[in-house]
């Protein structure tokens, strides 16, 4: 990820003709096209003819939207890490409330969000190797996402709840890189691989004990209004 922005900022969606809405139908028949086409074949197998096609336009017409499939895949890329940053909400904002449980509902629904765009996530991570626009792409993703988590970190380190160690955002670093394996590894079925049903949980002990030495991290207890002379509270 070095667009400045927090996981819950928004960028430019990238690969589009400049100028074009995001709301136009055409443009959104293509993206349909090519993340159902993704479920049915490697992204190398779709030309842009199956992308036109599917989209009810014509060769010329696609090139009016986007100027190579590379650009609908990046696009892709881009809404599917655009509705993750969303998700995350403001979790960062509500941490120390529950520890456990906020970490537990961020990595449940960045979970969620690239599950329900596996293909999407597959294919990126198949042609990050030798897709430069892609692996840009992601390295300004993951360098966002690295910079919330070190500074949740700290944060928990500041208020006593996590221990000093290891910089934070080595451990941040770590911790998304871990994900994003795991991740692949649950979504593609390749090799040693977490189960769907136990990968939230998995990923959440990890992040715990790396994080707190402990699973069950310490919550900040509600503050208690002082009392006035007269009894009541201020």
């Amino acid at each position: 990820m070095t667009t400045a922005r927090t996981p819950t900022g928004a960028a430019p969606t990238r690969g589009r003709r400049a100028g074009r809405s995001t709301g136009d139908e055409r443009e959104t028949a293509i993206l349909a096209t090519a993340e159902r086409l993704l479920t049915q074949r490697p992204f190398a197998d779709i030309s842009i003819d199956d992308l036109a096609r599917g989209a009810g336009i014509s060769r010329p017409t696609f090139y009016f939207y986007f100027p190579s499939k590379n650009a609908v895949l990046l696009t892709l890329l881009d809404r599917v890490t655009e509705e993750a940053d969303a998700a995350a909400g403001g979790v960062f904002e509500r941490l120390a409330e529950d520890p456990r449980a906020h970490w537990r509902e961020l990595i449940a629904r960045f979970h969620a969000t690239f599950g329900g765009h596996r293909d999407v996530v597959l294919a990126c991570a198949q042609v990050r190797g030798t897709n430069a626009e892609v692996r840009r792409l992601w390295a300004e993703v993951l360098e966002r996402w690295v910079r919330a988590v070190q500074a949740a970190i700290e944060a928990e380190r500041a208020r006593g709840a996590a221990p000093d160690g290891l910089p934070a955002r080595d451990l941040a670093i770590a911790l998304n890189s871990m994900n994003e394996r795991v991740w692949y590894a649950t979504f593609a079925g390749d090799g040693p691989a977490v189960a769907e049903r136990d990968v939230v949980d998995v990923l959440l002990d990890v992040w715990l004990t790396a994080i707190y030495r402990t699973t069950t991290p310490p919550v900040t207890p509600p503050v208690t209004p002082p009392l006035t002379p007269s009894g009541g509270t201020a």
